[in-house]
């Protein structure tokens, strides 16, 4: 129900305009321009009803002060007993919503009442549309700039930018409708883990920014990033089975604000070279902007170097890439003259679902030592190793079997085998 604040310094206005609206809004009284400023701060009414001509503090005045004290238009309807044109013309001048006489007549004030209130919703519904990422309700890319480049400048805290770690293998297995379903549950999560005064918006496809307040510990966003990580991971296999494997996580750059700069660009700057150190040395963390980002890199011994190239999943199945990853898989290769075979298939189908099911049970039918990526709409290269030529029916039989078995349709072309 909608709230009103109705001032007028008579006793008698106060109640008939109060009976007249609380038969379908709250209203809130107040006999002085003074009290109505406490009363608005405290209760934010939706609507001020305000007599026009009152002592020490008139209705004009007193939207001209609400204006400063709020970062919202205040919406105001003025009544009064005065005729005179300009009245009614300086209260439309000062930004009034609407203008009514007294005697109030119930029927034209409930009317008008609506009509203000209805405009106002329309206007937040607007305001919200151009300020709201449609898909996640976070901030979008503009509004998120803005607002966060005012905390940067006035406040201080940590600013935060995140990255869905490969966040493509999900639209490639799985289909855009599932990496919509990863985009919205991970902003559900960012939701989670920030407070209301915090701001975050989605500036990019699978990018995300933050700002957290008068946060001044390192330890609070690595516990934060050590939530999103494991959250994340549950909600991906909830959505796409147990049997998930892809090595889906976030990546998080961080800077002090602050002590690194109130700049919104700069600091971006800066937290972007955190995220870069944090995707450089495998994903899945978070990394602060320091005096050590701007020297030269970090010097790592053989081990650690191992722990950074490894592959952290180990989970059974062949190895997805993209195809410009397949490509330099497959010349690297050709390079060292390893024996390798190449296979090229085709499945002819209709149905986009069976596309991103066959590219599944490819995945989980092959060795973790062999290679897979899509090619085009309807074609699969496969890159097998350490496979005898006598072997590689055995490996068409078990991809056909496995495909008759799900019962989709759709018939697979053997295109080639080539051995080098």
């Amino acid at each position: 129900m909608a709230k009103i604040l109705i001032v007028d310094d008579e006793k008698i206005m106060l109640k008939i305009a109060s009976k007249i609206l609380s038969k379908e809004y709250e209203t809130i009284c107040a006999d002085s321009g003074a009290e109505a400023i406490e009363i608005f701060q405290r209760e934010k009414p939706d609507l001020i009803l305000s007599d026009l001509l009152m002592p020490e503090i008139d209705g004009y005045e007193l939207h001209r002060i609400l204006q400063e004290k709020s970062s919202e238009p205040v919406p105001i309807m003025f009544m009064t007993a005065d005729e005179r044109e300009e009245s009614e013309s300086k209260g439309f001048e000062i930004g009034a919503s609407d203008y009514i006489r007294k005697p109030l007549k119930a029927d034209i004030l409930l009317r008008r009442v609506k009509k203000i209130l209805e405009n106002v919703d329309k206007i937040q519904d607007l305001t919200e549309a151009a300020t709201l990422d449609l898909m996640t309700g976070l901030l979008n890319k503009t509004a998120a700039q803005k607002e966060i480049s005012k905390l940067c400048a006035t406040s201080q805290g940590v600013l935060m930018l995140l990255d869905l770690d490969n966040f493509k293998l999900v639209n490639d297995l799985y289909g855009h409708a599932m990496g919509d379903k990863i985009l919205i549950r991970f902003a559900e999560l960012i939701k989670g883990m920030i407070r209301s005064t915090d701001l975050a918006g989605r500036i990019g496809g699978d990018e995300f920014i933050a700002f957290c307040q008068n946060v001044h510990d390192e330890k609070i966003i690595f516990n934060k990033a050590r939530f999103l990580n494991h959250q994340l991971i549950i909600s991906a296999k909830n959505f796409m089975g147990e049997d998930m494997n892809i090595p889906l996580s976030t990546s998080i750059g961080a800077v002090f604000v602050p002590n690194e700069g109130k700049d919104y660009s700069a600091l971006m700057k800066k937290v972007d070279k955190a995220l870069y150190k944090v995707k450089h040395h495998g994903k899945q963390g978070c990394a602060f902007f320091g005096e050590s980002d701007s020297a030269e890199a970090e010097h790592k011994n053989i081990s650690e170097t191992q722990m950074i190239l490894g592959e952290r999943n180990l989970e059974p199945g062949a190895y997805f890439v993209d195809f410009e990853k397949f490509k330099a898989i497959y010349q690297f290769a050709a390079r060292l003259q390893t024996p390798i075979n190449f296979l090229e298939l085709t499945l002819e189908t209709n149905n986009d679902e069976a596309r991103e099911d066959f590219l599944e049970l490819l995945i989980k039918n092959l060795r973790r030592s062999d290679c897979v990526t899509r090619y085009g709409r309807d074609q699969f290269l496969i890159l097998l190793t350490d496979t005898p030529a006598e072997n590689l029916d055995f490996v068409r039989k078990k991809i056909l079997a496995a495909w008759q078995a799900k019962n989709l349709g759709g018939e697979i072309i053997f295109e080639s085998v080539k051995n080098f």
